[in-house]
Parts: C-alpha cells; structure tokens; sequence
C-alpha cells in the first residue's frame, strides 16, 4: 500500500459553501440565545469584502448600512445574510452585554484567576481577549487609562467566533455552553482585569484608536 501527504482536492465553491454552513449555524445560536447578531464584512483575498461597490473600508466591519436597525435574532433574516455570502459575524454590544476587550498579557491571567466567574471570553489570532459581561458598567478608573483596553458598548459590536480576521480566526477561550450561557458580573471581571494590569507593562500593546477603528463602520 502506497501512503501520500497529499491533501484531497476540494473545490472552492464547496468551502466557501461549507465556511457559510459553520458561519450562519454560530449566528443562529447566538440569536436563539437572544444575542443580536449582524453580517460582516469577509476576507476576499488580502481585504474585506461587505457587498459594497468601492467600499474603502479594508478591515473587518458591517455588511449593512445600520448596525443598530440591522442586527437581529430573527433566524429568516440570518438565512438570508448566509444564503450567498460567508460573512463574518457580528455582536451588537450595548444592549445584552457589554465587551471588555483587552490585550493578551491582561487577558489571558485574568481568564485563568476567574475561577469560573468570567462567563464568556472569545480571542482573536491577533491577541485580543474580549470577556463578554453584563451591560452598563463604565471602566475603572486604572483600566479606563491603558490606551490597550476597550469597553464596547452601546453602538459597538466584536466579531464573533467562528469570524476569520486577516490573522486567523476569532475563537473561544470560555465558550458560552460552558458558563450555560450566563454573563458575569462586570465590576468582578475588571477587578480581575485590574490586578492583571498592575503587574502587566505600562506601554500599552494596541493603542486604543486602533482597536476601536473598525466599530466606526
């Protein structure tokens, strides 16, 4: 019997088809959650493609005019995003939670200190931690001064798992089935946060502009 390394053949148009399947059955479990989720833009090459004729907007961003009018959990509305198109998907912020989105060396001690309390935490390939928490806390004063960490709020979304950024895609570090979907506490959340930055360096990793470019889409 002869062995080979080589990979079978699979035509592009049977992953793009089955890259939709994966996409659009984590955005109906987000909505049967009642997590508002909207279409993304996906990556076309080296940029992001929304639908748009002559978008200039090259990262990753909404594939509708208005996010707030758009998002929903309505699962015929998401068929339809899905039908033709593997777009990203997004989580509006704001509303059934809020997002603290942090760099790697705050994230990644806080996930491991909490001890079951930090409910839902996604990460991007790029090093950016996100722990999803109950709305409405504004940050602490030592965190809201690290130009590498974010709050995303009303107006704001993140791109959620199983969403392919330019640098590989977003996954779960605590997936939501593991904490039956239940959001924490924000004020325990940054506390964890907050005793990561103090040991962390002062220069922060991502500046805060730049974190938060994407969500003025």
């Amino acid at each position: 019997m002869q062995w080979t390394n080589r990979q079978p053949f699979v035509p592009p148009s049977l992953l793009d088809r089955l890259d939709r399947v994966r996409l659009r059955r984590a955005a109906l479990a987000y909505a049967e959650h009642g997590w508002a989720v909207a279409p993304g833009s996906f990556l076309a090459g080296s940029r992001f493609d929304c639908g748009r004729p002559g978008c200039p907007i090259t990262g990753c961003h909404p594939a509708v005019d208005s996010l707030a009018e758009s998002a929903t959990t309505e699962p015929g509305r998401m068929t339809g995003w899905w039908r033709r198109r593997p777009h990203n998907v997004l989580l509006t912020t704001g509303d059934a939670f809020d997002v603290l989105e942090v760099p790697a060396v705050l994230g990644r001690p806080a996930a491991d200190r909490a001890n079951g309390v930090a409910g839902p935490v996604a990460v991007t390939a790029a090093g950016r931690w996100m722990f999803l928490v109950r709305p409405g806390r504004p940050l602490r004063a030592e965190l809201d001064l690290r130009l590498d960490v974010v709050r995303h709020g009303p107006g704001s979304w993140i791109p959620a798992p199983p969403s392919r950024m330019a640098e590989g895609p977003v996954r779960w570090a605590i997936a939501p089935g593991q904490v039956d979907w239940a959001l924490p506490d924000p004020e325990r959340v940054q506390e964890l946060l907050a005793r990561s930055a103090s040991r962390a360096p002062r220069k922060p990793v991502v500046p805060r502009q730049l974190s938060t470019a994407r969500r003025a889409a």
